[in-house]
């Protein structure tokens, strides 16, 4: 991979700070930079040391264990899950680890499931999973318990993501898309009708000029807009941006970066960047990051998915906010969308009691009554498509906007969501921090993820 020396004050802070970074035992990374998809629902504290391994079984019962990071909407919505499975199983234990750190969460997988130990049923970030086959963590859902045709049929379809190589690795409980988060007090202040959010990328831009404001010496009191490529801005360059100027963002194979393939791939970014370094509408690196300056009211606009519903009800329930689609631009609706899923590790499939238990429990917490439940806990989407299109849920004020976005939502295979991510980060912190050329940022960011591309391809 090419080295160059770059000034990034935003990515030496990511970088030291949390989520999935680009190091790690064997093939996998082990920390990522907050407010990634994968990472931003992160918790700042949680116990370092996972739960004891279980026994394959205690008497006539199996006990199997399933793992996720220290969450806790997602804690409280498995527990839930967990007792109803249990109460219909009752030959079937599931211990539920959720003590783990987001930090320390894929080093403990990396050094539990190898060794025997560990989880038989693991939460993973989508994004996760190439690295999970090609390391053997997990293993392919059998296809008896788990069709193919079901999954395609009767799953979001950007749940096809999960298939590797012709085989099913993992499935989900939940989805996610992005939209757009308005503060309605901060709009009004501004001489804007809370009642009518941008919905296009020209309204959004002509109201967050008219929101931002600055006090005497040129500093911040109140962002219109600030891009947060650390949050989920990558995202909106990549399956939002692109495609709405007309560039699709890899080749169909995804074997070839095509993010600088055609101007429109130039105008995406041009236009990705002309928030901060044009309009001045915010610096997402102020008020304590992404997404903090929404939370505490210092911001008026952000794009951020469903998961964040929760964590304003946690901890800004009192804001006074309304989420709208992703606004859309040349008459083009996109947005990004993602998952958290779940796969079952080698160290079940070691075990036949321990693999029948993880099938029933997998088959279990990937119901349409579970995606209905979870919704309700975490205000993440419903994975199974009879769920996510009821009409009570198309009609939340709040909810409805991701909803709405499921049928042109766009997923990424990611070889490694990390570096990908980490090199639009770096580009874009070149054009902002350091006055670099955005063409020559892009093109290196290309050539960065294609590098990465072609080494994964070339060892299938």
């Amino acid at each position: 991979m090419k080295q160059r020396t770059r000034f990034a004050v935003l990515s030496l802070l990511v970088l030291l700070a949390l989520m999935v970074s680009a190091c790690a035992p064997a093939a996998m990374p082990a920390a990522q930079p907050a407010g990634s998809e994968a990472a931003t629902e992160a918790p700042a504290e949680a116990p370092a040391e996972a739960a004891a391994p279980a026994e394959a079984a205690t008497g006539d019962v199996v006990e199997i264990e399933y793992w996720q990071y220290n969450f806790e909407a997602r804690i409280k919505a498995m527990d839930q899950l967990i007792a109803m499975f249990e109460e219909q199983n009752p030959g079937i234990k599931v211990i539920h680890n959720s003590e783990v750190p987001y930090d320390n969460y894929r080093d403990k997988i990396a050094a539990s499931v190898p060794a025997g130990v560990g989880p038989d049923v693991a939460t993973l970030f989508y994004g996760w999973q190439p690295v999970w086959v090609s390391e053997g963590y997990i293993v392919p859902l059998p296809e008896d318990a788990f069709p193919p045709d079901m999954v395609k049929s009767e799953f979001s379809p950007m749940v096809q993501a999960s298939f590797q190589d012709g085989k099913l690795y993992t499935l989900p409980t939940a989805v996610r898309t992005l939209a757009l988060f308005y503060n309605k007090d901060l709009m009004e202040q501004a001489g804007l009708d809370p009642e009518k959010p941008p919905t296009t990328v020209a309204e959004l831009e002509q109201q967050a000029v008219q929101c931002t404001k600055m006090d005497a010496q040129g500093n911040y009191e109140i962002m219109g807009f600030p891009v947060s490529m650390t949050g989920q801005a990558h995202h909106w360059f990549r399956e939002v941006l692109l495609r709405q100027f007309g560039q699709q963002p890899y080749s169909d194979d995804y074997t070839q970066v095509l993010w600088n393939a055609s101007p429109g791939g130039y105008d995406a970014w041009n236009q990705l960047l002309k928030f901060q370094t044009e309009l001045k509408t915010g610096d997402a690196t102020l008020f304590d990051g992404d997404p903090n300056f929404f939370l505490n009211g210092k911001a008026c606009f952000h794009i951020d998915g469903s998961f964040r519903l929760g964590t304003i009800a946690a901890n800004a329930p009192d804001l006074n906010f309304g989420v709208v689609e992703l606004p859309e631009l040349n008459g083009v609706k996109s947005t990004f969308g993602s998952y958290w899923t779940h796969g079952i590790t080698q160290k079940a499939a070691a075990d036949p009691a321990r693999m029948d238990a993880a099938v029933k429990f997998l088959q279990f917490i990937t119901t349409p009554e579970a995606g209905a439940l979870w919704v309700k806990e975490t205000g993440e989407l419903p994975a199974q498509l009879a769920a996510a299109s009821d009409p009570e849920l198309l009609a939340d004020p709040k909810l409805g906007a991701f909803a709405a976005g499921l049928p042109y939502a766009h997923s990424t295979f990611f070889v490694d969501e990390s570096k990908d991510r980490q090199a639009l980060i770096d580009a874009y912190d070149a054009v902002v921090l350091n006055g670099a050329d955005p063409a020559a940022e892009l093109d290196f960011a290309v050539e960065t993820v294609q590098e990465m591309l072609d080494e994964y391809w070339a060892n299938q």
